[in-house]
């Protein structure tokens, strides 16, 4: 296991599977100073404890916002799962497993299965 900063970058033939203590000090103030969150996707492999560090760090940024009044929605299945694994889907405003679909929601696109809803 090795580690990589902006200046360095990540080895040919490694994988950035978890973000580092400077990248978890950047989420955090971003989420602090957010009115509204939208989640969607872990900050590493947080399956493997060895690799959540970045995922619980930000999981935690985000409990303390909500607590504080920010409006959290945590989007897709990776993410829905890091709340039961944290035992956080209380306390986020919402969570759901429509990672993709939530975001080209927001993007303006047609999604298939409502426009075929709204059809009939």
């Amino acid at each position: 296991v090795g580690h990589a900063t902006d200046s360095t970058g990540i080895k040919d033939g490694w994988m950035g599977l978890d973000c580092g203590p400077e990248s978890n000090d950047l989420f955090a103030k971003a989420v602090k100073d957010s009115k509204q969150i939208l989640w969607n996707g872990p900050a590493g492999v947080f399956e493997m404890t060895k690799f959540e560090k970045g995922t619980k760090s930000l999981m935690d940024a985000v409990v303390a916002a909500t607590a504080n009044g920010t409006i959290s929605i945590i989007g897709g299945g990776d993410t829905a799962t890091c709340c039961k694994k944290y035992d956080t889907e209380d306390k986020v405003s919402h969570v759901s497993t429509g990672g993709g679909a939530s975001l080209e929601l927001l993007e303006g696109k047609v999604l298939p299965g409502v426009a075929a809803l709204a059809s009939k």
